[in-house]
């Protein structure tokens, strides 16, 4: 009788060590969730384990008694998807101030990394800019981009002419060096000045540098409605930029901006499908509303007018031979915009302006929409909101694989609180437009692969744990545009690099996100 006894507590002792053997140690187990891979079609039914900042294991309820986790999320009704990734925002600024590195916005639309350095602009030198933010704490991944007009102004200022093959060189030796501190590619702003005075030439030149060092060019193209060359030939230039640089080609942000260029989604599209046929890698990131945000000054002052920056402005708009010219391009400006009441004042140094567009402006000073424009700009920066884009373009460029979700975030505008919750709402709860797990895997995985991030934007094992937890039913924007500084709603787990950031929908205070290094 003994020797059975003692043969059962052997027997028990073995069955131990095999269960620890067999077990997953983990610090979070996530259960009962609807679970969004990032790259599959259907939603799956499976459980989630985190250990320090990866996801361990990823599996159904019969391995899940194999996990030992040191807290377990049970996520019943509630959607499971990887974080969001953001690949334009200009959330630059943020991130190196402690007062708002924690990059709020964007955390509770389920966003856990932003891409910065957008629109051929950039912190200089990035190295002090990587190190403030580390030193700081980030609350979500960082992946940083060389700004173009960053490089440029560094080697010729603000001037509208062309570079000189030494000044060339010096911006191809600039462009390697801001490269080096882990940057992912090159941004261009060719709207904007001083971008906008560069030739294609210019721009083949520094994106075969980029590319050497296997990154990918991020363009703000050089039209997006009829400022200058047109949306479709400036379609043309950056498939031409992918072609003679041999670089992937990313649009920030694709549109059909103004009347003059309504529904020219079509030839856009076939123009895309045409180059990725001919093995140009070409895709383009979008934001889900119908007004974009810029400037005052970009959006109806003649580029040719600004050369040099604004006090050149002035003292060219205060010269009779060029006053005239100045006020009717502005003119022109405006209509192509759809007119001046698509011009809403969302950010200006004056608040009585705010909320405002730009015809009651006028009306109220007793002057024409373009001498009122100038009134206003010299009272400082001013940020408008302008209504000018088409829902069937909209919805054309959202359906197309190649098109991603980005924010183009920025103060004043409701798409830097909202972008994310307000697709999803909009354009899959409301209009079903997309699926939700096309909405999510063009959020995540998609935008991974764009930006070249390894590891990150699929919920698969051995990736990194950026993870969001959301209740479907009531993840939605709260931002509008008489009050864009409203976080959304819904987010109930923000898991990055494997920790809290969002938990049982509250900030944890905790700075959990990383710069990212190509």
């Amino acid at each position: 009788m003994k020797r059975e006894f003692l043969g059962f507590i052997i027997f028990l002792v073995l069955l131990s060590s095999c269960k620890d053997e067999n077990s997953i140690k983990a610090d979070i187990l996530i259960i009962n969730g609807t679970v969004y891979d990032g790259v599959g079609t259907l939603s799956r039914s499976v459980s989630i384990a985190i250990k320090g900042d990866r996801i361990v294991w990823v599996g159904d309820d019969q391995g899940e008694s194999q996990v030992m986790a040191e807290k377990t999320i049970d996520a019943q009704g509630l959607v499971v998807s990887p974080g969001f990734i953001d690949p334009h925002t200009h959330a630059t600024n943020d991130l190196d101030d402690p007062e708002h590195s924690h990059n709020r916005p964007f955390l509770f639309q389920g966003v856990t990394t932003v891409t910065v350095g957008n629109d051929g602009s950039s912190p200089y030198p990035l190295s002090k800019y990587r190190e403030a933010c580390e030193k700081n704490g980030v609350g979500t991944n960082v992946v940083t981009l060389v700004g173009h007009g960053t490089i440029r102004k560094q080697v010729m200022g603000e001037s509208d002419r062309r570079a000189t093959q030494e000044e060339l060189e010096q911006m191809k030796d600039l462009m390697w060096q801001e490269l080096g501190t882990g940057a992912f590619g090159m941004s261009t702003g060719l709207f904007y000045a001083p971008g906008s005075y560069a030739s294609t030439g210019e721009i083949v030149e520094l994106a075969k540098v980029v590319a050497k060092n296997n990154g990918f060019y991020d363009t703000h193209m050089r039209d997006e409605s009829t400022y200058s060359i047109g949306l479709i030939p400036a379609v043309q230039e950056t498939i031409e930029i992918g072609k003679r640089a041999n670089i992937p080609i990313h649009i920030s942000h694709i549109k059909c901006l103004g009347v003059d260029v309504w529904k020219q989604s079509d030839s856009i599209v076939k123009m895309v499908e045409t180059a990725q046929h001919e093995g140009v890698r070409v895709t383009a990131n979008q934001y889900p509303y119908d007004a974009s945000a810029t400037s005052l000054k970009a959006a109806v002052v003649p580029r040719w007018a600004e050369s040099g920056g604004t006090d050149s402005l002035f003292v060219r708009f205060q010269d009779p031979e060029l006053r005239g010219k100045i006020l009717e391009e502005t003119q022109q400006n405006i209509a192509r915009r759809g007119g001046a009441d698509k011009l809403l004042i969302i950010q200006a140094p004056d608040t009585t302006l705010e909320g405002k567009n730009v015809r009651e402006i006028a009306d109220d000073i007793g002057k024409s929409p373009e001498n009122a424009v100038f009134d206003v700009l010299e009272t400082g920066y001013i940020k408008i909101a302008s209504f000018n884009m088409n829902p069937y373009d909209i919805e054309n460029f959202m359906v197309q694989p190649w098109v991603v979700t980005g924010s183009d975030g920025g103060s004043g505008h409701p798409r830097k609180y909202g972008t994310f919750p307000y697709k999803y709402q909009k354009f899959v709860q409301q209009d079903s437009i997309l699926d939700m797990a096309s909405f999510i895997n063009r959020s995540s995985s998609k935008t991974a692969e764009i930006l070249k991030l390894p590891k990150r934007g699929k919920i698969q094992e051995g990736n990194y744990a950026d993870i969001i937890i959301f209740n479907p039913k009531n993840f939605a924007d709260k931002a509008n545009y008489m009050d864009a500084f409203q976080l959304s709603e819904g987010v109930v787990y923000s898991i990055i690099n494997g920790k809290f950031s969002i938990e049982n929908r509250k900030f944890t205070e905790k700075l959990n996100g990383r710069v990212l290094h190509r």
